[in-house]
């Protein structure tokens, strides 16, 4: 048998023991959990440093594009003859600024189309790329950006007021009212002697 002092003084080994590894062993995970949470912390912001530079870079890709690029969306989609380069269109058309202000359209010319030979000079680049792929019967909003409308010109009346703004997009509502393809260029002859 043991006696009651040695067994006492074991039990209050033991406690001092627990209470030491309980105090080394919450001060070990309290060290872990720092570690753990600053590698967390470091990773994320290492992350996110790497992810905003390509966020802002899609931005800034979307944004140069929206100002080279018609927007443009069918309301209707034709089923007549499609336009294509070199093919003569007849459209009715509202051209709009973007805050609905209307500054030209078939209405002010007796609701007469407007008559062109797609891809030919004479009308701004947007409104012809954004007509070009329209099937007969077909409506369609464009958004033409200044690059591919008036650019950094106004555009004024015969009084001399400004009706478009320098560096304005401008939006077009189209009906294809008619196509006439391009004539065929003459076949060549080929024969050999």
């Amino acid at each position: 048998m043991s006696c009651p002092q040695s067994q006492h003084l074991r039990l209050q080994n033991r406690r001092v023991f627990l209470m030491n590894m309980n105090t080394k062993s919450i001060i070990i995970w309290v060290v872990l959990i720092i570690i753990v949470l600053a590698g967390l912390y470091f990773v994320f912001m290492g992350r996110a440093a790497v992810t905003q530079p390509a966020a802002n870079a899609t931005a800034t890709t979307t944004a140069a594009a929206a100002e080279t690029q018609v927007q443009a969306q069918d309301v209707t989609v034709g089923t007549g003859t499609e336009a294509t380069p070199g093919s003569t269109v007849a459209v009715l058309y509202v051209g709009k600024l973007p805050d609905g202000t209307v500054f030209d359209s078939s209405e002010a010319h007796n609701n007469e189309p407007l008559t062109f030979t797609l891809g030919a000079q004479g009308l701004i680049p947007g409104f012809q790329i954004g007509v070009n792929g329209m099937k007969e019967g077909g409506e369609r909003l464009m958004a033409i950006p200044p690059a591919l409308g008036y650019g950094t010109q106004d555009v004024k009346d015969a009084s001399g007021k400004v009706i478009i703004p320098a560096n304005s997009t401008i939006v077009f509502d189209v009906k294809l009212v008619k196509v006439t393809a391009a004539a065929a260029a003459p076949a060549t002859n080929t024969k050999k002697n």
